[in-house]
């Protein structure tokens, strides 16, 4: 039997409530199932089992508040290891428009008797409405109940009760975390900081015929190229691409990128692009979109959360021209990218106007120095150049 604890879902969280059980005792399991909800700082978050077996317990009632490390359950049968990397998840289709998302549906496991399957989107919109999702008939894919399945729905009457928490996030107590995670960040880890101002013509040439017969839902940004060179890059800096933990670095399982998500109505939150080295340029875009939708609709797993091994914050074509990023722990290194500019620029002994794009490297004196941090933002430099092998 093994004990099945509340992960940490980064260094911001030290808490969270959970919201319901997606299983009962008896129920077999396996690696990656989502087996609860639960409720922190980053809005209602699916917790995904790392083990095979049998749920033997639940520790936890629903509504409970429970910190990081708390037994959630007991499992019988196990046949992996407590705590193995969660799997390359799916990929999803990349026709989804960031500005205009479809109902969230994020699959979950097979259901147990008299469960319902529900999207996180709309299990929270049933929550805030009084209806009762046992009543509901899903219409989406393998009969998961949609938003637009809720919304058809009539609300519980007055006085009813609710049979569901309201699964949100506060952004004051996100706030309050992100400042605590940062304070911590600044207080225990020495950064240093490197700058490379990287022209981009041939990067944003690219695009353009990439995206020259595209309808605009699935056009790749510029933020995915930059993205896909600085996964290749990391590849030859190994040092920048894990975690200071126990007063060591310990490398990342692999590439797993932390995508920084503004969300509606205040705070962030940075999950993980698995294997981003591995992923095509469309795979990429269509990631970054998934993971947008996803986490503006409670939708994200805790596994994307926990998995980041080195995170970049881009603020695209409305932020400012540098941004100098503090790094998440226990990660020892982030990527800040500012907006594309035109600015003067010396090709061929002639000045001309070229867009350029500023990078900036934060590292972790511990783990590395400037010297390698200098070659990770060269690498990306010249992978940009060659914009069209990404």
């Amino acid at each position: 039997m093994i004990d099945f604890r509340m992960p940490s879902l980064g260094a911001d969280m030290e808490a969270g409530t959970l919201v319901e059980w997606l299983v009962k005792p008896g129920a077999k399991v396996k690696r990656g199932d989502v087996v609860a909800v639960v409720e922190t700082q980053k809005g209602a978050i699916e917790i995904e089992i790392f083990n095979d077996g049998v749920v033997s317990d639940l520790m936890v009632p629903v509504g409970g508040r429970v910190p990081v490390g708390t037994v959630l359950a007991r499992v019988d049968g196990v046949t992996t290891a407590a705590v193995p990397a969660a799997p390359l998840p799916p990929l999803p289709a990349p026709a989804v428009a960031v500005a205009a998302p479809p109902p969230a549906v994020v699959p979950i496991p097979a259901a147990t008797p008299g469960r319902q399957r529900i999207s996180p989107a709309a299990r929270r919109i049933a929550a805030e409405r009084g209806i009762e999702i046992e009543r509901l008939t899903g219409t989406g894919p393998g009969g998961v109940i949609t938003v637009a399945d809720v919304e058809a729905a009539k609300p519980a009457p007055p006085g009813g009760e609710v049979t569901r928490r309201r699964a949100g996030f506060d952004p004051a107590a996100m706030r309050q975390a992100i400042a605590a995670a940062m304070s911590r960040s600044k207080r225990e880890i020495p950064h240093y900081y490197l700058s490379q101002t990287v022209e981009v013509s041939a990067a944003l040439a690219r695009l353009e015929r990439l995206n020259s017969e595209r309808p605009p839902p699935e056009r790749v940004l510029p933020a995915a190229l930059f993205l896909r060179a600085i996964a290749l890059a990391v590849v030859k800096t190994p040092e920048l691409n894990g975690f200071w933990e126990e007063g060591r670095f310990r490398p990342g399982d692999g590439v797993h990128i932390g995508w920084a998500i503004a969300l509606r109505g205040g705070g962030l939150v940075a999950p993980a692009i698995r294997d981003a080295d591995r992923r095509s340029l469309d795979e990429v875009m269509a990631a970054m979109r998934d993971l947008v939708l996803r986490a503006r609709s409670s939708g994200l797993r805790s596994s994307e959360l926990s998995d980041p091994t080195i995170t970049v914050t881009s603020l695209g074509d409305r932020g400012a021209e540098t941004v100098l990023p503090i790094i998440y722990p226990p990660q020892v290194a982030m990527i800040g990218i500012g907006r594309i500019v035109t600015r003067p620029w010396v090709v061929d002994g002639a000045i001309g106007p070229r867009p350029v794009v500023t990078m900036t490297l934060a590292g972790d004196h511990r783990a590395s120095d400037g010297h390698r941090g200098g070659l990770l933002l060269a690498e990306i430099d010249r992978l940009l150049q060659e914009a069209e092998t990404l």
